[in-house]
């Protein structure tokens, strides 16, 4: 193996590491598909098992043996011994670590990865049946935990609008547990993320949309009449304001969750799982 301590937390090699921002390395650090960080053992093995290519490693020096050899031996079992001989990894004690990148590395361990080119949404669409939906959820931490929920719940894909954040950040990955890499997830472009856009699509491919929404003509989240359909794409907003009033006119279906003492809202990452497992029965 590749193994480089490191002495100077400014060598050019280790500028990805800490060098650009996790929107850069997506948008501009290989222009045509672009590079994201994965943390710890566990998500790391999930993206790899998932055929992400690997391309670096960041580990502390105590953390090789113990945090890292799982990892190795992913590589290893999935790419061959010699793919593992071209990775540099670069181990240094804790402190030069954090000084380096900013943060204490969750386990000690970061992993850089190659993307793969995103699906359009004709082809995310083409054999799925209940989708989930998420308009400008812009916090990674509830955007990782919706994928968790869609993942243990049985549901088939995440659509995301242009404006969500991307599930491969570090923090989303890591509070999904590694599940955005198991089910199938894609982006609009800014175009169909526009207006009502991204519903006129999905109902164009057979889909009854079900806007999370606190209304008038809201109905409970346990309807026969919305389970019964073939496909649905379950809408969730955004964190606060939730969804833009066009989006949730446009939708087929308005459904609530009912609430006890006052409290008019749930975590829409705590709705979306209750959302899910009613759905999907």
């Amino acid at each position: 193996m590749n193994i480089y301590r490191i002495n100077d937390i400014k060598a050019p090699e280790l500028e990805v590491f800490s060098g650009f921002s996790e929107t850069q390395l997506y948008r501009y650090y290989e222009p045509d598909i672009g590079i994201f960080i994965a943390e710890s053992a566990n998500v790391i093995c999930r993206a790899l098992e998932a055929g992400y290519e690997p391309l670096s490693m960041l580990v502390e020096t105590g953390r090789i043996e113990i945090e890292a050899r799982p990892v190795f031996d992913m590589i290893e079992k999935l790419w061959g011994a010699e793919k593992l001989d071209t990775i540099p990894i670069y181990t240094a004690e804790k402190e030069i670590v954090t000084c380096l990148t900013g943060y204490t590395l969750i386990r000690g361990l970061w992993m850089t990865l190659r993307r793969k080119p995103e699906q359009g949404i004709s082809e995310f669409l083409m054999d799925k049946k209940r989708i989930t939906v998420l308009f400008d959820v812009v916090n990674p931490t509830n955007v990782g935990a919706i994928i968790r929920s869609a993942a243990a719940l049985g549901i088939d894909g995440a659509l995301l609008t242009h404006a969500s954040v991307d599930p491969l950040t570090r923090r989303s990955a890591r509070v999904s547990m590694g599940t955005v890499f198991q089910i199938p997830w894609t982006k609009a472009s800014k175009e169909d993320s526009e207006g009502t856009n991204l519903i006129r699509i999905l109902n164009s491919y057979g889909f009854k949309t079900v806007a999370m929404a606190l209304t008038e003509d809201s109905v409970g989240i346990d309807n026969d009449e919305i389970r019964a359909n073939e496909k649905l794409a379950i809408i969730l907003g955004t964190e606060g304001t939730g969804l833009p009033g066009e989006i949730i006119e446009a939708c087929d279906y308005r459904v609530m969750i009912p609430m006890y003492h006052g409290v008019d809202s749930l975590n829409v990452a705590a709705a979306s799982a209750i959302s899910f497992w009613e759905l999907m029965k």
